[in-house]
């Protein structure tokens, strides 16, 4: 197995929570809260799908032919069966099945320039084997032909599928997508 299709392979486990998956916690104690040193910058907007102004990645582009991050990442979850699922709110909902555009940046899943499937994320990754947020700031994509890999932001139009229960604990996927400038 190469490298790149371990990355995958890692990537898909994460999300899913995978077999036997370790649950990590805190080294900090409960109710603690974690002192911020008094030379760091103050950072508004923290946690997934935020987009740090400390990042070396300028940040999306303001547009209007395209679902805002926004939108998707404005759910909820709940416990069920031992599972974490996502309760969509109506505006989300109201997209499945739709054809859009999104914008976001490539996570790689298959070796090469060229790729047919690939996460889109909220926010740059930085790290090969961390996501840079929980499955709401990411969409799966399947292209119907091959859009090139890029750092930079890219668009993608296709067919949205708001997912109720993804074997790998994807929110959204978007199919028969194509690049878009």
């Amino acid at each position: 197995m190469t490298l790149f299709r371990s990355t995958a392979a890692l990537l898909m486990l994460c999300l899913s929570g995978g077999a036997g998956a370790q649950t990590l916690s805190s080294p900090l104690p409960p109710g603690a809260a974690a002192s911020q040193p008094q030379n760091a910058p103050h950072v508004q907007g923290q946690g997934a799908g935020v987009h740090s102004p400390l990042s070396p990645f300028a940040p999306l582009p303001r547009r209007s032919d395209v679902v805002a991050w926004s939108t998707l990442t404005d759910i909820t979850t709940k416990v069920e069966k031992k599972r974490i699922v996502p309760v969509y709110p109506d505006a989300v909902n109201a997209l499945n099945q739709k054809t859009l555009r999104l914008q976001g940046f490539m996570m790689p899943l298959e070796p090469g320039e060229n790729q047919r499937h690939f996460l889109l994320a909220s926010v740059p990754l930085t790290c090969s084997f961390c996501t840079p947020g929980g499955p709401e700031s990411m969409v799966e994509v399947r292209t119907s032909k091959p859009v090139k890999y890029k750092l930079e932001a890219v668009v993608v139009e296709g067919k949205f599928h708001v997912l109720q229960n993804d074997k790998y604990g994807l929110y959204y996927r978007i199919t028969e997508a194509v690049g878009v400038e």
